[in-house]
């Protein structure tokens, strides 16, 4: 005979969820979530196409910007509320396998290799600025100026590229072909979007 279970539930005991009670989040509702962001952020993209690109000191203090932008959504905002903005709207939140929320270990390793692969592309497109010269810089159009920087880049900013669209397809194919719709990221950090 097992001994019957006696755990008295106090009032501030927290029961989480169990893993088959959870619902996870695959594709779609997860790229709506993502355009809410875009159309978030999308004043401050205006504002740097407006303003930092006018000079390579903005170019420099733009990339820097953009980096600790996407701190403050993959990471801070990953621990603070379970998701940016856009997840909390869809009401949709990344925690770990078992249910309960993430800490700043588990959002920071789960943006780990998306923000390395951020920061060489910044730092190789800065050093490809710093390599012309400010007539130039000033002359050029966006998307001609884009181009050149690119050539001025060091040689391993097109692998870091590479690198970064086979990471970013890679993604898309782990999420849609498993049962908890869990991307490369969240098997790194032991997470799952679930709805919540």
């Amino acid at each position: 005979m097992e001994p019957e279970n006696t755990e008295i539930e106090t009032p501030g005991t927290v029961r989480l969820p169990a893993e088959a009670a959870l619902v996870y989040v695959g594709f779609w509702r997860r790229l709506a979530a993502y355009l809410i962001d875009f159309a978030i952020l999308l004043p401050y993209a205006l504002f740097v196409s407006w303003f930092v690109y006018r000079s390579k000191e903005g170019f420099v203090i733009g990339q820097f910007a953009g980096l600790i932008i996407a701190i403050l959504f993959e990471i801070y905002l990953v621990k603070r509320f379970g998701g940016s903005p856009g997840k909390v709207i869809m009401k949709i939140r990344i925690a770990k396998v078992d249910g309960s929320p993430v800490g700043y270990k588990e959002a920071s390793i789960r943006y780990s290799v998306l923000f390395t692969i951020s920061v060489l592309s910044s730092v190789g497109l800065i050093i490809g600025a710093l390599n012309m010269p400010d007539s130039e810089y000033g002359a050029l159009t966006f998307g001609t100026r884009f181009k050149h920087l690119k050539v001025l880049a060091p040689p391993w900013y097109q692998p870091v590229q590479v690198a970064g669209s086979v990471w970013v397809w890679s993604e898309f194919v782990v999420l849609l072909t498993n049962k908890k719709r869990r991307a490369l990221h969240d098997f790194l950090a032991g997470t799952v979007v679930v709805r919540g």
